[in-house]
């Protein structure tokens, strides 16, 4: 297989894949804005509460929306997290976004793996 034409089958995969993710993001922000409107999160929590308290359909579609936009998922993120009153999670997903080659590791998927197994280890 020539370079070009690799190249070629690698990017309309990928683009491929970016795309199906926007598509169940948005899906699942339907579904998730209905989830998280029930739950009561207190204006001081930290990032490991919020986590603790947040639902797992969340951390996936912030990953999903991640990976579908690469770094323009920052400002969604904020916004969407800001509305679903998730403040806490806010810095930490725009931060992920912005480092470069993190965009196909769930970070706030791990992280809420993280949280749900060693409670207390993230403030």
């Amino acid at each position: 297989m020539e370079p070009a034409e690799f190249l070629r089958t690698f990017g309309l995969t990928l683009l491929t894949l970016m795309g199906i993710a926007l598509l169940l993001a948005l899906l699942l922000l339907v579904i998730v804005w209905r989830q998280v409107k029930r739950i009561h999160i207190p204006p001081d929590a930290t990032f490991g509460e919020t986590l603790q308290l947040t639902p797992f359909l969340v951390v996936i579609m912030i990953d999903l929306l991640d990976f579908a936009l690469d770094f323009l998922a920052a400002p969604f993120s904020w916004i969407i997290l800001d509305r679903l009153g998730l403040k806490a999670l806010r810095g930490v997903s725009v931060v992920e976004t912005l480092i470069p080659f993190t965009q196909a590791i769930p970070t706030m998927t791990l992280a809420w793996l993280w949280v749900r197994l060693f409670p207390g280890t993230i403030r």
